[in-house]
C-alpha cells in the first residue's frame, strides 16, 4: 500500500471513526489514493488540500481515547498515596 494511503488507512483505524463516518472515511482513503498516484503536481495539491480538510472532519468525529497518559498515571497514583491509611 503506498505510504499516505497506508498512513490514512492506520489513522482512521487508530481514530475508530470508521464505522461512525463511513463516507468520510472512504473519501479521505480515496483522495489519499490521488495523492499517492503519480500524475500532475496541481491536482496532488488539490487532493492533499481536501484530504487535510476531511482528516479533520474526522479528528473532531473520534471519541475521546481511553488510553491514559503520563498525567493520568501520576494522579492515580497520588490517589491511591492518599487513600493509604497513615
Amino acid at each position: 500500500m503506498p505510504k499516505v494511503t497506508e498512513a490514512v488507512s492506520d489513522e482512521i483505524a487508530l481514530l475508530r471513526v470508521g464505522d461512525l463516518a463511513p463516507g468520510l472515511a472512504q473519501l479521505a482513503l480515496s483522495l489519499a489514493r490521488s495523492v499517492d498516484e503519480p500524475g500532475g503536481p496541481t491536482a496532488k495539491a488539490n487532493a492533499a488540500r481536501e484530504l487535510r480538510a476531511v482528516m479533520a472532519d474526522l479528528r473532531k468525529l473520534a471519541p475521546v481515547a481511553g488510553q491514559d497518559d503520563r498525567l493520568d498515571e501520576l494522579t492515580k497514583k497520588r490517589e491511591a498515596r492518599r487513600a493509604r491509611p497513615a
